[in-house]
């Protein structure tokens, strides 16, 4: 049965050559997009067995996109498709509900056995980060350091710098302008914000983002 894939990734050149190139091995990408703020409509129309998600992406970077999804009640498998080996973007993919973190640079036959077995039900990480998630679930990694894990812990780069400016008490238009995104992405950030904070409106937010020492106006 073939496998249907959404792919959203920023670089129009890799999204074409990959589609290309998944196609001849008999997986269908039935849309490919730049960035997923507008995916939503067309997850609903397509209905992919499994979406690959990039991870640095302009505006709202593959973290946020995939908290964004799982916060609409999205069950369908995601799976980061990155260059990056970082540990604590690893991490954060896989505590924030991915099936899966592969590498750009994996043989493409290899990319196919793991989105089968994505599918399928199973977590996959990249053979080549092996040692960086058994670092991570040994308990040895800062990453995932209990003592060190702070509610601030859980916010994406982006994710903090948007709180700093809330601290200043700037308004959504003015982040949005500031930051050169779309007002609708600040808010979608805002609302991940909150909810990792645990916080229940922008005012407490701030408050706390002032105690850390966010603001640039508390310096």
């Amino acid at each position: 049965m073939s496998l249907r894939v959404l792919l959203i990734d920023d670089h129009t050149l890799f999204r074409v050559g990959l589609e290309g190139l998944l196609s001849s091995r008999g997986i269908e990408v039935v849309a490919s997009v730049n960035s997923g703020q507008e995916c939503l409509p067309i997850i609903d129309q397509h209905k992919p067995d499994v979406i690959l998600l990039d991870m640095r992406m302009p505006g709202m970077n593959g973290l946020g996109v995939l908290g964004m999804l799982r916060e609409q009640g999205l069950e369908m498998p995601i799976a980061m498709l990155t260059t990056s080996s970082e540990e604590s973007d690893l991490v954060e993919s896989l505590r924030a509900g991915a099936q899966g973190y592969l590498l750009k640079d994996m043989e493409p036959d290899d990319l196919v056995l793991a989105l089968r077995d994505i599918v399928a039900g199973k977590t996959v990480v990249a053979p080549d980060l092996a040692p960086i998630l058994a670092k991570a679930v040994s308990g040895k990694s800062d990453a995932v350091d209990d003592k060190k894990v702070t509610p601030f812990s859980h916010l994406t780069p982006r994710e903090t710098e948007i709180l700093g400016l809330l601290a200043e008490g700037q308004s959504n238009k003015a982040i949005a302008r500031n930051l050169g995104i779309s007002d609708g992405t600040v808010k979608l950030h805002v609302k991940a914000i909150l909810r990792k904070l645990e916080v229940h409106s922008r005012v407490e937010a701030a408050v706390m983002a002032v105690e850390k020492g966010l603001s640039r106006s508390t310096a």
